[in-house]
């Protein structure tokens, strides 16, 4: 097995779901085929300014591209992808993170490996860049950040650092990761209310829900996330409400009161959205929702207005 970093980009040919399979030509067989099993990292090179290093994920098996001769799939195990809690950039003080893009000096290197969409990765350089996307302390430091100043210890203490494939498969560590992403990518305002609030502290009210779970294969990718108030999210797992293609917010008639749908959804009926695309729910989320969630029966459990 190797660790890799993986070319992707989102105006591509190649169709990458990078939660779900990674598409490239026969000329990188063997080098992802060597990373059945292991980890990789994502990385995402934007005109308007370098994305870097955005994602690990791990690769389960490759496959042939069904009806594509010469194109190949890897196919990433479910529940390993998860998003950096900060983008890393390729260069650190004008010096590239991994060794194979730098000359002898420390400088950066041109051509060669550079151009290359596939890249082994040591494992010192790949725990170095996750580190970076996903720092240790990210669950103390959610803590913090809302602490009002008085309950701050006088001296930080220093967090444990675990090993990074440890903290890569900690759920509480995952759900942690996901919900920082989550909440910003949708600016701390549940998406279906519209409503931002926050306590005096200023922690948020907003959650962040998984749209297919994660026991039934979902991934912790943003894509596969909405930001909803305590109550929308109860809806939302119990098959109350949905969300349709075009996004208009679905809800199940025969058992939420029109006084809630009107209290809870706001007037336009449509879900808000994150300003930046790749955030945006994906349609093949939203369709399993629908179709596996939606309108479920949810016995006796009771509900939050009854």
């Amino acid at each position: 097995m190797t660790k890799l970093v993986l070319l992707h980009k989102a105006d591509s040919i190649y169709e990458d779901e990078p939660d779900v399979v990674y598409d490239f030509p026969k000329s990188y067989l063997k080098a992802i085929s060597e990373a059945a099993g292991d980890w990789v990292i994502y990385y995402e090179p934007v005109k308007a300014g370098p994305r870097g290093y955005f994602a690990v994920a791990r690769v389960d098996r490759v496959i042939p591209k069904p009806g594509v001769d010469g194109r190949f799939l890897a196919l990433i195990a479910p529940g390993s992808y998860l998003p950096f809690d900060r983008d890393v950039p390729r260069l650190i003080a004008g010096r590239p993170l991994e060794s194979a893009l730098r000359e002898a000096d420390g400088s950066p290197r041109a051509g060669g490996a550079v151009q290359l969409a596939v890249r082994r990765l040591p494992e010192a350089e790949f725990a170095d860049i996750v580190r970076r996307g996903l720092p240790p302390d990210l669950v103390a430091d959610e803590e913090r950040r809302y602490d009002p100043p008085g309950r701050q210890l006088d001296a930080p203490v220093v967090p444990f650092e675990s090993p990074v494939i440890e903290r890569l498969t900690s759920r509480p560590y995952r759900d942690v990761a996901f919900r920082r992403k989550v909440r910003e990518a949708y600016d701390y305002r549940c998406a279906i209310s519209g409503l931002r609030l926050r306590n005096g502290g200023g922690r948020p009210e907003v959650q962040a829900a998984h749209i297919r779970p994660v026991e039934r294969q979902g991934s912790d990718s943003v894509r596969n996330g909405l930001a909803l108030s305590g109550t929308l999210h109860w809806m939302f797992d119990r098959g109350l409400i949905s969300v349709a293609e075009d996004h208009s917010v679905l809800v199940s008639r025969n058992k939420v009161p029109s006084e809630v749908v009107d209290r809870l959804i706001r007037p336009e009926g449509k879900l808000l959205i994150p300003k930046d695309d790749r955030n945006c729910p994906h349609p093949e989320n939203l369709r399993w929702h629908r179709e596996n969630i939606f309108g479920q029966v949810m016995g006796d459990e009771p509900t939050p207005w009854g």
